[in-house]
């Protein structure tokens, strides 16, 4: 039988083109999620969206500026709690959503003992 636990789902929805300071916005929070220890964390770049302004941003013709880009962390719901705070200090109007999941625990993790 598999082991699964409960886990929240957080996305946070920028542009490619926000920055924190000197860097891309996405790194900001990715390092900042690093530091905080949280389970895992990836992004990624889409070819198409758009937001709050209804303008479409994609790829055109083989160029692209400004796509969107998604940071999603997941870990379990007091850590991403704790770790809320920051991003809203990092955001930037971002639309962020959160949802609950279940991860698919290793062999031998001792989920559900």
């Amino acid at each position: 039988m598999a082991d699964w636990a409960e886990a929240i789902s957080l996305c946070i929805m920028i542009s490619e083109a926000d920055v924190e300071g000197e860097r891309p916005l996405h790194e900001a929070i990715l390092k900042a999620a690093q530091d905080a220890g949280l389970a895992g964390a990836k992004v990624t770049r889409a070819i198409a969206g758009y937001g709050r302004s209804h303008h479409i941003h994609e790829i055109w013709r083989g160029f692209s500026y400004d796509l969107p880009v998604v940071v999603e962390i997941i870990d379990s719901e007091d850590k991403i709690d704790a770790f809320l705070p920051t991003v809203q200090r990092l955001r930037q109007g971002a639309l962020v959503t959160r949802q609950r999941v279940e991860i698919l625990m290793p062999r031998g993790s001792g989920a559900g003992t």
